[in-house]
Formats: C-alpha cells, structure tokens, sequence
C-alpha cells in the first residue's frame, strides 16, 4: 500500500531529480498508530515515465494534473545500524518493504515554488501524507531541503526523522538497467543512522562494486545538477563544433571521434544533432542557472548552452527552407517524433519543433515514429500521422530523420525513390553514409559535414 497508517518511511521526489526521504523511528507514535521496530515500509519517488520502464504503468491524477506512475515492491533485510546516545548497536530484526511511486508535474523554469510544494503536505497531519500532491519530480531550490526539515521538526522531534537525498541518474529507454548497474549510487544525508539505511537499500549492488558516494544533503543535490548539466553543455559544444566544420569542410563526426579517444574528454554525448530535449536536460539547466542567479553566482556558460539549444531548432529549420526550396502547400516527411530512440517521450522534442515551425510556414509535415506517435498527437493536432516509414516519405520533397530509431537505419532508398523525385535527405543524425545516399541521385545533408 502506498500509504500506511503504520510503521513508514516516506521517500518523496522533491527537487533535482532528489528522492527525499522521510524516516520514521520505531520510537515515533503519533495518533495511536505505532511503529514497530520489526518493519518499516518506504515510498519511492523517482523520475520514471510512462515510456521508461517496463513495470505496470497506471494513470494517475494528482493535484489537477494528469502523470504517469508505476509500483514496484522490493524488501531489504540484514543488520542495520542504529544510534542512541552517542552508542552504536545493530538491529538484526530491521526489514524494509520498499515500495516505489513515480509521478511527474509541471514547473516553470525548472523550479517549483516552496509554497506550491507544501500545500498539501501538511493536512490533516504529517503522517497523512497525500503523495499524489507530495511526489514533486521537478526540481526544487537547493534549500529547500532544509526548509522542509525545519517545517517538519515544528510537528515531529528531529530525533524521530530525517530527510536524506538521493540522487536518481535514470535514462530513458534504459532505466532498468541504470538502476541495476549504476554508475554510482549518491546518498546525501546529515545523519548517520540513515545513510546506513540507505547503504542498507542498496546493498545488493555491492557485489557489483557500485561506487556509493556519501555526502552532504546540498552535494548530493548539486551533484544531479551539476552531472546533467555537464552533459548538456557537451551535446552544445559539439553541436557549435558542427557548424563550424560544415563551413571548413571538415566531418564532426571524424572530430568527435578523434576527441573522444582521448579520455580525458571521452567519447559519450558529442554526437551532434539539432540539440538536447527530453524532460530533464531543458529543465536542469535552466533550474541549475536560476538556483545560481538566486546566490548570485556566475554560470554564464550554462547560460549560453541554453541560449544556443533554443536557437539551434529554427535555424536548422531555416536551412530546410534554403537548401529544399521549400514553399507553402510543399509535403515533407519527418521520421522520428520522440526527443531519443526508445521511448515515447516527446517531451522539449526537437522534432515537434520543427514540425511546428515548417506548418508555420505553410509545410505540410507527414510524420512516423514506432512509438510516439499517439504523444505526439496531443502536443500537435496538424500532423499527419503515417502508418509506416515508406508511407510517411510518399510523394514528398524532403525527408528529415528527426530521431535515430533503428528501424530508420535501413531504409530502402531505391524504394523511396519510386514514389518521390529529386528527394533532399536532412538526416540530423548522421546515421547515415553521404556518398551511399547521393549515389542514389538523393541530395544529402548531414549535420556537421
């Protein structure tokens, strides 16, 4: 059950991509109901959608909002450390049913407001949590935390609670297996007891040697910040990179791959492309930016990775229009409508923009993805949605690979060919070979070549 009037402990998604947990002490009582030592139960929160994980998937409404949840129910068991005046014992008995509950709101730029966060955590008590209001997965003010803490401590003694941060460093597509084998496991807490709990919950991945970083509440919070940011001003990098070699004549593809030999700079996320999206880059680093303009702190290269992932969609659309002749009333295909292959999410997708942006000028977009088609409907009613990808590039001027599904992969251009003439291939992410596809009588344009 995701709520318990019983023994729990209360993790909640309150802010950069944090779970925030709430322990409750076998010592605690509050409205008759007792919490015993010999179990406990724990909320999850994380931010896990509807496309990215394969465990039963509900509808569910919270606060006005509609989002995506799922239950999944783990227990942890073994010897857990505890402290009571200054001495530390074990507890043999402890077990902990883990269950987990995902949910996703809205925010604007990246953050949600303090007051917004509260408003139902309060009422009628502290242990009747309403998670469908409290499982925030958008990131929050760094200090928050403690805010929330102090709150917290007015209704409960602070010996009988805690609040720790963990971290979620889950991809779309692949969040099983991340969350199997992670890289590293982030525990930020001010309290002993609990991160010995939390090394407790995660102690299956010992025996794949997971690095776990203990830290303070703030670090582990500036650590998903700073970490998705970090990725993000790649993929801009990269992508400035690719302007400039199509203007020398050089292939970014051959320059990324000669930096990220190098280890130092390694090989992930410089593949260029028309820019990040998805639901936590665009998000991250406009919240990352604003929790520094609040302390008054400089992060103007973030600010210029934005700045420059905004503009990035219209001018390659800009160039659709030049190097296609492109005019009102002409048909193009767009294949792909998902932010990245695998998933469903269409959230800050660059390939929705596009399309906005050509039907702004008069462009009619046919389009096909394996997957996000029936998202992508409800952000845009004025596609043309396409059974197939060879239906999708029927009688049509120009062919934009918006996403790199492996189904686009192995496209039969010779077939392509028969139902279109004098095609302008714009394949945004460089899946395929230029001189194969002009060899074919196609006009081919790649990203930085």
């Amino acid at each position: 059950q995701p709520i318990q009037y019983g023994n729990q402990i209360v993790l909640k998604q309150a802010h950069l991509g944090c779970w925030e947990i709430y322990f409750l002490y076998p010592s605690l009582k509050v409205d008759k109901h007792s919490l015993r030592a010999e179990k406990f139960s724990l909320i999850f929160s994380s931010t896990e959608s509807k496309s990215s994980t394969d465990a039963s998937v509900e509808s569910t409404v919270s606060g006005g909002y509609k989002g995506w949840g799922f239950h999944a129910n783990f227990s942890v068991t073994g010897k857990v450390a505890t402290h009571k005046e200054n001495t530390r014992k074990t507890d043999n008995s402890a077990k902990y049913d883990v269950s987990v509950k995902a949910t996703q709101l809205p925010a604007t730029e990246g953050m949600l407001k303090l007051s917004d966060y509260l408003q139902e955590m309060m009422e009628p008590s502290l242990i009747e949590f309403n998670l469908n209001h409290l499982d925030k997965t958008t990131p929050l003010d760094i200090r928050y935390t403690k805010e929330v803490k102090n709150i917290i401590s007015k209704k409960i003694d602070e010996k009988d609670f805690d609040v720790v941060s963990n971290p979620e460093f889950l991809r779309e597509g692949s969040a099983i297996g991340d969350f199997m084998r992670p890289d590293r496991v982030v525990i930020g807490c001010d309290n002993k007891k609990s991160e010995d709990i939390m090394r407790e919950l995660y102690r299956p991945l010992y025996l794949l040697e997971t690095p776990i970083v203990s830290t303070t509440i703030e670090s582990a919070e500036i650590i998903k910040y700073a970490s998705n940011s970090f990725l993000a001003t790649k993929i801009s990098f990269i992508n400035q990179v690719a302007d400039l070699c199509e203007k020398v004549g050089a292939d970014v593809q051959d320059v990324a791959r000669g930096m990220g030999i190098d280890k130092r700079i390694g090989n992930k996320f410089l593949h260029a492309g028309p820019g990040y999206g998805g639901s936590c880059f665009p998000k991250d680093v406009k919240a990352f930016i604003k929790t520094a303009q609040k302390h008054d702190v400089d992060l103007s290269i973030l600010s210029s990775v934005d700045a420059f992932n905004e503009k990035r969609v219209s001018k390659i659309t800009s160039n659709f229009f030049s190097r296609a002749n492109l005019i009102k009333g002409d048909q193009v295909s767009l294949l792909g409508l998902s932010f990245k292959p695998n998933t469903d999410d269409v959230r800050d997708s660059t390939s929705l923009k596009i399309a906005k942006l050509l039907q702004d000028k008069g462009v009619v977009v046919k389009s096909y993805d394996p997957e996000a088609m029936d998202n992508a409907k409800k952000e845009n009613t004025e596609l043309q949605l396409c059974d197939s990808a060879y239906e999708a590039c029927e009688d049509t001027k120009a062919i934009i690979i918006g996403t790199e599904w492996n189904e686009f992969r192995a496209l039969d251009f010779l077939k392509i060919r028969g139902s279109s003439k004098n095609l302008v291939i714009f394949d945004l992410r460089n899946i395929y070979n230029a001189k194969e596809i002009t060899d074919l009588g196609f006009q081919y344009f790649g990203t930085g070549k």
